[in-house]
């Protein structure tokens, strides 16, 4: 091959290198930053890009996803000298490709260590039982804290978020004692305002059976009572009639109640189950003489009713009368 065909290989070979060192292609997801002799000029974004060879240079290629890392375990001693252990997981992303090269140097160890740091911090000021009760407050406080710290390097944290606490067994064993007496304590107090509501209801069951009898107590009194003042202005209107039967000079109304009342005391005998057998110690002549008493008050009282006019008897025929002649419609026999 001649010189010159050696010359123009050697140019073909050149060009299609400085192609190939200017045009650079970005993932998606990823920033790459160029320096030119080794000052930071820009950031390339996803997509083809063009830089100018042996001048320009690719200096950090950085992630602009959501980063997740692990926080370790380790022992924190809280505000009242209880020791406990704790893990947790982080999740950050960089918003600024240039400060999060140049700002940081190993920004996964910074990011990390830093919020171990601040863990310690935040939950070495708070008593076991916020500890364990206020995760949220917790990862809320720790988010803050860690988000101002990380701002300066372009970085986002998203979350952090507290894994695993675990006290020690000993406390562990308090902790389930003490809340087994809670859950006994509360059992007590439930069953007591039970017993309690169930005593009130009770007494005021007592109390409207108490006002139910009462009334009923006090209506069956007024109707026995309203009974017998009827009883009474009945028995005074019969005195007050036999009275005024007296006083008219009819004598036979005071037998008539006492045939009454011994026609009743007679009744009362004869249905006693216990009598069999009923002896009669007193005169006959006083019994016919209530009963006579009776009649002629019953005369009395019928006394003034209209007769009835009496039916006139059949006549006898008279054996000297002759019979009639037979007629053209009587029979010889008849």
């Amino acid at each position: 091959m001649s010189p010159f065909g050696l010359f123009a290989l050697a140019i073909l070979v050149f060009a299609i290198v400085l192609v190939y060192s200017s045009i650079k292609t970005v993932p998606q997801g990823m920033e790459f930053t160029v320096e030119r002799f080794g000052r930071y000029t820009r950031t390339l974004k996803p997509g083809l890009a063009i830089i100018v060879p042996f001048v320009d240079r690719i200096g950090a290629r950085q992630t602009m996803q959501e980063v997740v890392l692990d926080v370790p375990s380790q022992e924190i001693i809280t505000k009242d000298n209880a020791m406990v252990t704790v893990d947790g997981v982080l999740f950050f992303q960089v918003l600024d490709a240039a400060k999060a090269s140049y700002e940081v140097r190993n920004l996964d160890r910074a990011v990390l260590n830093l919020t171990m740091t601040n863990l310690r911090t935040v939950m070495g000021s708070m008593d076991l039982d916020e500890l364990l009760s206020q995760r949220d407050a917790i990862n809320a406080r720790l988010l803050n804290v860690v988000d101002a710290a990380t701002h300066p390097w372009g970085v986002k944290i998203t979350r952090v978020e507290i894994r695993d606490i675990q006290p020690p067994r000993d406390l562990i064993d308090s902790m389930a004692r003490q809340m087994k007496a809670e859950r006994e304590r509360r059992a007590l107090i439930l069953e007591a305002e039970g017993q309690r509501q169930s005593a009130i209801l009770r007494a005021e069951g007592e109390k409207q059976s108490a006002i139910l009898q009462a009334e009923g107590k006090k209506e069956a009194a007024f109707r026995e009572a309203e009974g017998r003042v009827r009883l009474a202005e009945a028995e005074a209107t019969a005195t007050r009639v036999v009275s005024e039967a007296i006083s008219g000079g009819n004598v036979q109304a005071v037998n008539y109640f006492i045939a009454q009342r011994y026609v009743d005391a007679l009744k009362s005998f004869a249905a006693s189950p216990n009598q069999k057998i009923l002896f009669m110690p007193m005169e006959s002549t006083s019994i016919l003489g209530a009963l006579g008493g009776i009649a002629e008050l019953a005369k009395d009282s019928f006394a003034g009713l209209p007769a009835t006019p009496a039916r006139p008897a059949p006549r006898r025929p008279d054996p000297s009368t002759p019979p009639p002649a037979p007629g053209p419609w009587t029979t010889p026999g008849g």
